[in-house]
């Protein structure tokens, strides 16, 4: 048996409405060995949410306890809520060799990158502003003023997008869905990994 390989880390960000949750989705039901990493928020569930699925759903008191207890790879406000990343969840199932998936935002990412180094960034983004209004307004979750308010924190996001290793626009489902996987494979298999995990067939 070889040795033990630190699983890889895919960190997909993306402004609200790109289809990141829907791409997601997909993703692992291709790639069912990925873990997700569900994050805890104080924000209320929505219609169909479970708490453990979806998120933790915890109050502001609770939140607070466990940014005390170190609890958080990263934690940060959004939207007026707050969420959080478990540190410990991430770095057991790597250490197992799994592969682990976050979804979160750039201020997110950009903190986990402090500690994980080797995460690979993926940036999801609409075809346009215009595109990303329409799909806002169509999936009918969000007030008039809420989607200004979205779109505004989708402009800020364009900005950090030079951080990211991959972009995929999210224009055609089916396309993006393939670009998303083909950088999910294509990441097992880098030499340095490779090397490791095969160390006694290459030496």
């Amino acid at each position: 048996m070889g040795p033990v390989v630190s699983g890889c880390l895919y960190v997909i960000v993306a402004p609200s409405g790109a289809g990141k949750s829907s791409l997601v989705h997909a993703l692992l039901e291709r790639e069912p060995d990925i873990g997700l990493s569900i994050s805890y928020t104080t924000r209320a569930p929505r219609p169909g949410e479970e708490s453990g699925r979806e998120y933790f759903f915890v109050t502001r008191e609770e939140f607070a306890a466990m940014v005390t207890r170190g609890e958080f790879l990263e934690h940060a406000k959004v939207y007026g809520n707050l969420y959080g990343t478990s540190r410990l969840w991430i770095e057991k199932t790597r250490a197992e060799g799994s592969d682990v998936l976050l979804e979160i935002d750039w201020q997110g990412a950009r903190a986990v990158k402090k500690l994980f180094r080797d995460m690979t960034y993926i940036y999801i983004l609409p075809p346009s502003i215009e595109v990303l209004r329409e799909r806002l307004v169509k999936r009918g979750k969000d007030t008039k003023e809420v989607i200004e308010r979205r779109l505004a924190e989708a402009r800020e996001d364009l900005k950090h997008v030079h951080e990211a290793d991959y972009v995929i626009i999210n224009e055609d489902f089916s396309v993006a869905l393939t670009d998303l996987q083909s950088v999910v494979r294509a990441l097992r298999v880098t030499a340095s990994r490779q090397l490791r995990l095969h160390a006694q067939l290459i030496s």
